[in-house]
């Protein structure tokens, strides 16, 4: 599955999601126009995180949207995920690629343009470039701003996919410096969750302001 469609991609917090049902909400996210989905699990156990993925995986199967593991390479093959996804802190790129395979789908986050260099070397299939604004889900991200990103998106041969503070107020200015958009709270924080996607796929793909 390497002819992918980033456009929207939600990375999963069920912190945001208080008590509502966790699959459910992703399904309504996928009725919405998400397109791939990212399972984020910081503070769970192993088993834990093996059980939510499996019953994730069966979703995102469903609908025929490509399932990503943050960090775990252990559970995405224990899954048989569509790939995995790690950070600058995480196991190298190169190692996970050697790991999960050719097929399976390769991401890597980066903050600069070495970075980025370095993630298509080492075999990323994208490179989730952020936070572009300020965000409150993950607090210690870098700064990266429109400007680097638009440097990184002229240099770099790779799907480009923006991170960090994304939301319908701002969404509209990444249509031609990005590949898709990373979404948490802006689809997840809200009461409708699948109306909350369609308005940001709209925003995007049309590069309109609210």
């Amino acid at each position: 599955m390497k002819n992918v469609d980033y456009s929207l991609y939600l990375v999963t917090d069920r912190n945001i999601l208080g008590n509502r049902d966790f699959i459910r909400c992703v399904e309504d996210a996928i009725k919405g126009g998400v397109t791939v989905v990212q399972l984020r699990e910081k503070q769970t156990s192993s088993l834990e995180f093996y059980e939510i993925a499996l019953r994730l995986k069966e979703l995102t199967k469903k609908y025929n949207i490509p399932l990503i593991i943050n960090d775990r390479v252990d559970i995405a093959l224990a899954i048989d995920a569509d790939g995995v996804h790690v950070g600058q802190e995480d196991l190298p790129a190169i190692k996970v690629r050697k790991l999960i395979g050719d097929e399976k789908i390769l991401g890597v986050s980066v903050t600069n343009l070495e970075e980025a260099y370095r993630a298509i070397e080492d075999g990323a299939d994208y490179i989730g470039v952020g936070a572009i604004f300020p965000t409150d889900t993950k607090k210690d991200a870098a700064n990266v701003g429109l400007k680097k990103l638009r440097e990184i998106k002229n240099e770099v041969d790779c799907k480009i996919v923006a991170i960090g503070g994304i939301n319908q107020d701002n969404v509209y200015k990444l249509k031609e410096l990005c590949d898709g958009v990373a979404v948490i709270s802006a689809i997840l924080g809200k009461d409708n969750i699948e109306e909350a996607t369609k308005i940001m796929k709209n925003i995007f793909y049309n590069a309109v302001a609210l």
